[in-house]
């Protein structure tokens, strides 16, 4: 374990390493600093530049970038009243009203400081679960991942925002994608139209890239209200007064910190729901919730918390069972399967010195965060005056050589224009994009899970619930689909007498 721990640290504090997760947290600060381009954007426009990295610097970048837009998104929302990123949208109108008051430096100081805090608390937590879950996942055969794959997309339905049927329709839509070429147990070329290019399948990367970046550039080219104003002109000290607000919130810290956490290891979530979930909790258990909304650090101190703890909570079922905990982890585990570090339990066994790597740059990459943030808090009112004309632009070019440089295939650029238009007509309509995202991602996990526990059962259905783990799993699963529907039957009030 020693030797494995100290290749972990050679690869991590290598010169090269070590730059690429300063640029990916310069590259990661500005995206999620400029309002509409979110994590999960800035995370897929990071995968065509990952093809020419070593796996622990593409890693890197991947973790270091997505840690700090999560952060960066509370500058605008702060400043604006623009939200950077969805996580941040929770505690918007909170952090502007407390910089109406003149207190923009202690808002974002909270932001910034216990998005840290709960960065750690979330990688401690990550160290210790992952190699424990990966032992247990050692027992799990075919039958135990077909329920696990399905409470992971159940899960994605229930907790997405907004209608569950819309969910549900979402999610089919990518299971149906996920259908699209060779790639399944029979080999059998399904939905290709006779296109030979269709036999591939349908680039999940390019669809990615389509969904998150294209659609927000559409949505900014049919978008005619003028631009905010920053009320600001500059942001004194950050850090003042954080140490204070530590000692008065630790309850606060501790909650957010294990609530994210616990709702990133869901498949599905991520850190936009535990943002708000950890803020309505903050309100609801607060000494003071009538000054909620008037500009209470109360809520965003333990919704940052949130935010960051989420984001390690999400790799615990991406490292070990290879299921997104949310859409920046289902971009994740693409690049790990391409640099031959396929999730699941015998990455822990095979490659522990890569594990150890992992958990390192989650440490450094949220300790980094404090004095880079400072910085970008500094310059935030010239990021943000950077003109949308010329970087969405900008975004376009490097989506389309970037989708291109991954097969050299124009079909993929195709694919990802027509994702991108499709996003961006589904989410005006309110359907959300991540149920779809993880449909992709899992559909074929599903199916060859079920067909292989077939096989080996010769068509005994009862199979799949003839082991203790999986009868488990399908006893939560089932719960899950029914639960709501129970508690609506006993919701309704009784027959007048």
């Amino acid at each position: 374990m020693w030797t494995a721990i100290g290749q972990a640290f050679s690869m991590v504090f290598e010169p090269y390493t070590l730059m690429v997760m300063v640029l990916a947290s310069l590259y990661g600060l500005f995206v999620g600093a400029v309002p509409g381009l979110t994590a999960t954007m800035a995370t897929a426009l990071l995968v065509p530049v990952t093809f020419f990295m070593p796996p622990i610097p593409a890693v890197a970048a991947m973790v270091t970038a997505t840690a700090m837009a999560i952060f960066s998104g509370d500058i605008p929302g702060c400043l604006l009243r623009i939200p950077g990123t969805p996580a941040s949208a929770a505690y918007t109108d909170e952090a502007f009203a407390m910089t109406r008051k003149g207190q923009a430096e202690k808002a974002l100081g909270a932001g910034l400081v216990f998005s840290a805090v709960g960065g750690l608390f979330g990688t401690v937590v990550l160290i210790v679960a992952a190699p424990a879950l990966a032992d247990f996942a050692l027992n799990f055969s075919s039958f135990e991942y077909f329920w696990l794959v399905l409470l992971g997309l159940t899960c994605a339905v229930f907790i997405s925002t907004g209608s569950p049927v819309k969910g549900l329709m979402m999610l089919f839509l990518g299971l149906l994608v996920a259908c699209v070429g060779l790639g399944n147990p029979a080999g059998f070329p399904r939905f290709t139209f006779g296109n030979t290019e269709m036999s591939g399948g349908i680039g999940m990367i390019a669809m990615m890239i389509g969904m998150f970046a294209i659609s927000e550039i559409i949505r900014y080219v049919v978008d005619t209200s003028p631009p905010a104003e920053l009320v600001v002109e500059e942001v004194g000290g950050v850090l003042k007064g954080q140490w204070a607000l530590a000692k008065k919130y630790p309850k606060q810290i501790l909650r957010g910190s294990v609530l994210g956490t616990a709702v990133g290891a869901l498949p599905g979530a991520g850190a936009d729901i535990a943002a708000w979930m950890s803020y309505a909790m903050s309100k609801k258990f607060s000494k003071e919730p009538e000054k909620f909304g008037t500009g209470h650090v109360e809520g965003i101190v333990e919704s940052g918390s949130a935010n960051n703890s989420a984001l390690a909570g999400a790799w615990i079922p991406a490292l070990v069972f290879g299921i997104p905990g949310d859409s920046i982890t289902a971009i994740v585990i693409g690049v790990l399967y391409m640099k031959n570090m396929n999730p699941g339990p015998t990455l822990f066994t095979t490659n522990p010195q890569n594990i150890y790597a992992v958990f390192l740059l989650f440490i450094v990459a949220n300790l980094i965060m404090i004095p880079l943030g400072i910085l970008c808090i500094k310059v935030a009112k010239r990021i943000l005056k950077v003109p949308r004309e010329i970087l969405m632009p900008m975004i376009l070019l490097f989506c389309v050589v970037g989708t291109f440089a991954i097969n050299n295939s124009v079909f993929q650029v195709g694919v990802m224009l027509v994702a991108g238009i499709l996003a961006y007509l589904l989410e005006a309509n309110k359907f959300p994009v991540a149920p779809a995202i993880l449909g992709v991602v899992l559909g074929g996990m599903l199916e060859e899970n079920f067909i292989t526990s077939m096989i080996k059962s010769n068509g005994d259905l009862t199979a799949f619930v003839a082991r203790p783990i999986a009868l488990g799993l399908a006893i939560l699963t089932a719960s899950v689909w029914f639960a709501p529907l129970l508690f609506r039957m006993l919701r309704k009030p009784a027959p007048a007498a």
